[in-house]
């Protein structure tokens, strides 16, 4: 790729709003590595499947303070 190009296609994409820059960002990880798709939308999945479990309080839900606790003395600290 010629780099003018590049320095176009930078300067473009730096003109876009945040959140499209954003997008177009992971679209370009992705390309690079395929399978990043798919990690991503399998977690897309467990993050809804988590707050759905949530919100019909299927779950108790700890303080952080607790969680901490919990792992601290799960882990001999």
């Amino acid at each position: 790729m010629p780099h003018d190009l590049l320095a176009e296609l930078t300067a473009r994409a730096q003109s876009l709003a945040p959140e499209e820059r954003a997008q177009l960002a992971e679209a370009l990880l992705a390309s690079l590595d395929p399978h990043v798709a798919d990690v991503e939308a399998s977690w897309d999945i467990e993050l809804k499947r988590r707050i759905a479990d949530v919100e019909q309080g299927s779950v108790a839900l700890v303080p952080i303070e607790e969680g901490f606790a919990r792992v601290r003395r799960s882990l001999g600290a």
